[in-house]
């Protein structure tokens, strides 16, 4: 069973966070959705956060982690915030189980096949020799001198805890992680469409979702729409919280 933590009364609203985060990412935004009549399910995705922790990894198996989630708590239909990986995931649960899902936000990528491109990520991560029982400034210290964008490295930062006294770890599953990092980057099946209200939102100094791809997403969600937070990245939810949340607040109401 996935880990998650719930905000707040009325209509059900998961959110699932991207490669490498945890639900804690969220929580500025899943508090606001809480106050606002929504009862928000912050979920930690499997092998990472405090979710289980498995060989198995892919996008099939990842919705149908949501789907049985949803079962477990009795929530008949849902709307869905994904993030990157998260997105991916969730437009794949919204496409395979459609009588699940009211409206489904997309945030920062799309469903067409992306090239590997966390190289430098999982070298930094895999640097990191916990054996030696590093602290937390020098595992800091270690991952900088592979990813210089101080932002990445608090992401990253955020996943480390004390497994035991004078211990640290990672709460993601690094070893499957190198083994199956091509799984991030798949593409949504040809066959997939979700033909009910979609909202895309994409940062406006990203490249994940060009304007060439829009023709591709409408194929796959025909009642698609698409927002755009100037000057953001792909973690567009952190670097223009206020903005963010206006986009996705007024589509779901």
């Amino acid at each position: 069973m996935l880990y998650s933590k719930i905000e707040g009364e009325g209509k059900p609203l998961l959110i699932l966070h991207g490669f490498l985060g945890m639900s804690d990412n969220w929580k500025t935004i899943g508090t606001q959705f809480g106050a606002a009549g929504f009862q928000v399910h912050m979920l930690d995705m499997r092998n990472h956060g405090r979710s289980l922790q498995s060989e198995d990894f892919s996008y099939e198996i990842m919705a149908k982690d949501i789907y049985e989630y949803c079962q477990a708590n009795s929530l008949e239909q849902v709307d869905v915030i994904g993030h990157s990986m998260g997105g991916k995931t969730a437009m794949l649960f919204a496409c395979t189980y459609p009588e699940k899902v009211n409206k489904l936000i997309v945030a920062d990528i799309g469903p067409k096949f992306y090239p590997q491109h966390h190289q430098t990520i999982l070298a930094g991560l895999n640097a990191v020799d916990f054996s030696k029982k590093p602290s937390r400034a020098e595992v800091e210290e270690i991952i900088g001198n592979f990813i210089t964008d101080f932002g990445t490295r608090q992401f990253l930062m955020k996943s480390l805890f004390w497994a035991e006294p004078g211990q640290l770890a990672f709460r993601f599953n690094l070893a499957v992680f190198n083994e199956k990092i091509s799984e991030i980057g798949l593409a949504l099946p040809d066959e997939a469409v979700f033909n009910k209200p979609t909202l895309f939102i994409r940062g406006g100094n990203s490249n994940y979702i060009l304007d060439s791809d829009i023709e591709n997403i409408n194929i796959h969600f025909p009642q698609m729409q698409l927002e755009t937070i100037p000057n953001a990245g792909h973690w567009l939810h952190a670097e223009n919280p206020k903005l963010f949340y206006e986009f996705a607040s007024s589509f779901l109401s």
